[in-house]
């Protein structure tokens, strides 16, 4: 009953619009005055922020974040999409693959697929509709290829499942390089598919000199760069993922100084917007710590391993029932949200059932990419809707083909396991 009395008041506190990190804060420790009372309660309020911000991991986190905001402020989505356009612009559909390409490039730098759907939704959109692309396919577009930045290393919810799972960040960041080529490659041939079957959703585009298409390749040569930087450097075992983040920082910073786009005003702009995404979400952090601690006294985690344990039923059943809840969360709440709710809940499940956690911390962000296109809370059709001034809804009904291809590869993820264990196990120790 005191379960079910916690697990109301922080949906209730959710639903008024009050901030996850404290939501889950003020019920859990209620929860934990419930159960332990005053001393409890406050030994843990005393010990857990500290034990939660104290981690070296988390330093990842602001790196990652100061490194998207000073490749945003570089400039340089235009040149992928524009290098993009030019290589695959005459194909049947052309510009919506450079769309697909331009959100994988631009999340092998960013990480954060709300800055990818805004960036594209301002550089590749405008493009699409310009050429006479039928608009709710173009808005779907780049809906879903802004979600690529959640699955591509450097990517900040692969860093906070890492964190809240305690498995190896860096094996789960290389881990989800196969992976975003696969679902790459699935939007492609979703735009490919529509575009065969009705032409007229998408025009095609004049041919780019080949001697201009190399000059463009040129142009993208510092981003290819820094994302080795970066991604190489984990692989190769140069670096951790903590180490490898400040790298990629700073040489975002060179990339936005060569470009001409840092002054005292941008760069303090940049710091401030990666500091209030930071605070968010080591916030959003130690409130999940304290409501973890009240899951552990009450045995909910154990007393749900016992009971799935329990059942007479396949383990594909229950993983496919786990990623279909995550895929009806994702529809409705925050995805960071989700991850501080469900992760330590899930993950002694996950592993009681035999199932690899970096597989499973992979899949389980594939899955939240479709959570970001479905409504009614699909986050990235929101943003898409606002940044091209479009319906909500047109934009959705243009992110539908793109769900059920998602789905498509996540089953095929699911059954073929190596997709995304091989890379990882190829990383140098």
């Amino acid at each position: 009953m005191t379960t079910l009395i916690v697990l109301g008041l922080l949906f209730v506190l959710l639903a008024i619009g009050t901030p996850v990190g404290f939501a889950m804060a003020f019920s859990g420790s209620v929860g934990l005055l419930m159960v332990g009372g005053t001393g409890t309660l406050f030994g843990i309020l005393e010990t857990a922020p500290l034990s939660t911000v104290s981690s070296y991991e988390l330093i990842t986190i602001p790196m990652f974040l100061l490194m998207a905001e000073l490749v945003l402020l570089s400039g340089v989505a235009d040149a992928l999409f524009k290098t993009a356009s030019a290589w695959v612009g005459r194909i049947p559909g052309g510009l919506g693959m450079a769309t697909a390409l331009a959100g994988a490039g631009f999340g092998a730098i960013c990480g954060t697929s709300t800055a990818s759907a805004a960036t594209l939704s301002s550089t590749s959109l405008p493009a699409m509709i310009k050429q006479g692309y039928e608009p709710k396919m173009a808005a779907g577009v780049v809906a879903i290829s802004g979600t690529l930045a959640m699955l591509i290393p450097p990517s900040v919810a692969l860093v906070i499942f890492g964190l809240l799972a305690e498995v190896n960040i860096g094996q789960l960041l290389i881990g989800g390089i196969i992976p975003a080529a696969l679902v790459t490659a699935t939007i492609m041939a979703t735009i490919y598919i529509l575009v065969w079957l009705d032409p007229s959703r998408a025009p095609r585009v004049a041919s780019v000199p080949w001697r201009e298409r190399f000059v463009l390749l040129w142009q993208i040569g510092p981003m290819l760069a820094l994302f080795s930087l970066v991604t190489g450097t984990i692989y190769l075992g140069v670096a951790t993922p903590t180490e490898a983040s400040a790298l990629g920082a700073a040489g975002a910073l060179v990339l936005a100084i060569s470009k001409g786009k840092v002054t005292p005003r941008t760069l303090y702009k940049a710091l401030l917007s990666a500091s209030y995404g930071t605070c968010m979400i080591v916030t959003i952090l130690v409130g999940a710590s304290i409501f973890g601690y009240f899951f552990t006294l009450t045995h909910v985690t154990q007393d749900l391993v016992a009971w799935v344990g329990s059942l007479e039923t396949s383990r594909w059943v229950i993983i496919t029932l786990i990623l279909c809840g995550y895929i009806v969360l994702g529809s409705f709440m925050d995805q960071i949200a989700i991850l501080v709710l469900t992760v330590p809940i899930v993950m002694p499940l996950i592993k009681s059932l035999g199932f690899d956690p970096i597989w499973f911390g992979v899949i389980k962000i594939v899955t939240a990419e479709v959570g970001m296109i479905t409504p009614p809370v699909g986050l990235n059709c929101f943003i898409v809707a606002r940044y091209a001034k479009r319906p909500v809804a047109e934009v959705f009904h243009g992110t539908f083909p793109h769900f059920i291809a998602h789905l498509i590869a996540i089953a095929i993820m699911v059954a073929f396991p190596s997709i995304i264990l091989w890379l990882p196990s190829q990383m140098a120790p």
